[in-house]
């Protein structure tokens, strides 16, 4: 029977790099995978005959600069494509674009030929949300306290965030908690008047959740969107080779260290004897013992479908029933027989990110589709062509282009996800795509739909939701993913978590991972 000291279940951004820092410290590293591939969500596919698409993400937002420094990544090989133009909000009208720079200046040129008043804020603007996500940046590399309890350790941990506190005074504190629970309507009110760059702005608060702009909480998601940005508002890379890239260096980090991986390998328990995690099981049958596992899924799938219901205290059991997923997120590739044509978009400007977005109104009703589960007829749409970037992703003078679509709830109120339903959500994106590029159902040569419930069963994600559970105010922090288990560990000795269900939430920044690596190797 085998033996290891850490077992690592999944392979997405957070478990590879747990179990990379584990290695590098010289310990024995298992990880084991259920799909044919490593990466997880950062996966890069082939889904139509000589076209690739990034599965999840086409641009990182930001990555834990100590898994830069510690697991030398870029010196690895990871190489970081950073654009000067960071994203385009799409206006209504013909070349009436807001166009986000690199360069605060440029951005705030742009922003003049829609409103002067607002130009005038902007660098202002960019200053005082670097200045919030500071204090972010510091809590995001601690484990959170445990609370109510916080102990000399708890407070000691935390003397990080005093750099910030010293830089900034009380205030930046204030100004942080008066930010975090805002609705985006409210941090706009009190910057902005134009309604394309209020609404190009809300889109970062209402990422990957299943509320509109006018839930509380959003100024929070839109800080977490932010952090190591410097301060460049809509700030984002792109990866050479694509996002599968990422997880392919990690992969070599690992199998440098003497680590093992293995894909095909779906563990069906986690094995608990009295409150003791001992290894874990697999489809099967094989039972491999290891000191200490560290899963990478999201709570549902640990807690309930792996340890199981027999194992967990009632009250456990309650608090793991209760968090909130709701996935809302659809993800459609195209596959394109030309370059699409944006009216006041250059051909050199169409490797970033676009935005379909007129007003937070516009948002606020696309909302409307997760509340009373239908499918919006208006969704909103954020959409790149990856091949700008990577043009080995379609074959000579075609391109790739991929939207995500919000809201496209996972609970639908009268049908199921089915073909029908897929192709009703595809067709609603077209007609969306074609207020900004006509032609558009023209170039359309394949195309394939990801609705939250076809990510759920390719990635195991509970309801589809990307950040395994919604990133809201009653779901953050020290109560990520429930207050008993915050801080990477749970009620099970030797059991532990990395996923995006954990402190600080979603993305492929790897910050879950790092910490939890570093709770788990401190023992």
């Amino acid at each position: 029977m085998a033996q290891y000291d850490i077992i690592v279940i999944g392979s997405g951004i957070n478990s590879l790099v747990a179990a990379s820092i584990i290695a590098k410290a010289g310990k024995k590293v298992l990880v084991l995978e259920a799909r044919e591939k490593i990466g997880g969500l950062a996966s890069t596919n082939e889904f139509a005959p000589g076209f690739q698409c990034n599965a999840i993400y086409d641009t990182l937002k930001w990555i834990d600069p100590r898994i830069i420094k510690e697991l030398q990544i870029q010196s690895q090989g990871l190489e970081l494509i950073e654009m000067d133009i960071k994203r385009i909000a799409l206006g209504e009208k013909e070349n009436k674009h807001i166009i986000f720079h690199k360069d605060p200046l440029l951005t705030s040129d742009s922003i003049a030929d829609h409103s002067r008043e607002d130009s005038k804020k902007w660098i202002d603007f960019t200053t005082h949300i670097e200045k919030l996500t500071k204090f972010l940046e510091k809590l995001y590399q601690l484990a959170p306290p445990s609370l109510p309890d916080i102990g000399l350790l708890d407070a000691l941990s935390m003397r990080s965030l005093l750099g910030p506190l010293m830089g900034q005074g009380p205030q930046g504190l204030v100004n942080l908690a008066r930010t975090a629970p805002m609705m985006m309507p409210e941090l706009m009110d009190e910057w902005f008047e134009n309604e394309l760059l209020r609404s190009a702005l809300s889109t970062a608060g209402t990422h990957g959740l299943s509320y509109g702009p006018y839930a509380s909480g959003t100024g929070y998601n839109f800080l977490h969107q932010h952090l190591h940005s410097k301060g460049i508002i809509h700030n984002s890379s792109s990866v050479k080779g694509g996002t599968g890239a990422f997880p392919a260096i990690l992969n070599n980090i690992l199998s440098s260290n003497n680590a093992d991986v293995r894909t095909r390998v779906k563990v069906t328990s986690i094995n608990i004897k009295n409150n003791v995690c001992e290894g874990v099981t697999t489809l099967e049958g094989e039972e491999i013992l290891s000191n200490q596992v560290i899963s990478g899924l999201d709570p549902q799938s640990t807690f309930i479908n792996l340890v199981g219901n027999q194992n967990l205290d009632p009250s456990f059991h309650t608090q793991i029933k209760n968090i909130k997923y709701r996935g809302s997120t659809a993800r459609i590739h195209f596959a394109l027989k030309d370059m699409p044509k944006i009216e006041g978009v250059n051909e050199d400007q169409m490797n970033t990110v676009f935005s379909i977005s007129p007003s937070m109104e516009y948002l606020e009703k696309a909302s409307d589709a997760v509340k009373y589960g239908f499918i919006s007829e208006n969704p909103y749409v954020e959409f790149s062509i990856p091949s700008t970037v990577n043009p080995e992703f379609s074959p000579d003078g075609k391109h790739v282009l991929t939207a995500s679509v919000q809201y496209a709830p996972y609970h639908l109120s009268d049908s199921d996800w089915d073909q029908s339903s897929k192709e009703q959500l595809k067709q609603n994106t077209i007609q969306v795509l074609e207020k900004k590029i006509p032609d558009i159902t023209k170039l359309i040569e394949n195309s394939v739909v990801h609705s939250p419930k076809d990510l759920e069963d390719e990635f195991g994600l509970t309801e589809g939701n990307l950040n395994h559970g919604e990133m809201t105010l009653d779901q953050l922090l020290f109560m990520r993913p429930t207050a008993s288990s915050s801080q990477y560990s749970t009620p099970f000795k030797n059991l532990f978590l990395c996923g995006p269900g954990t402190h600080p939430g979603g993305g492929l920044h790897g910050m879950n991972g790092y910490n939890a690596a570093k709770k788990v190797l401190k023992g």
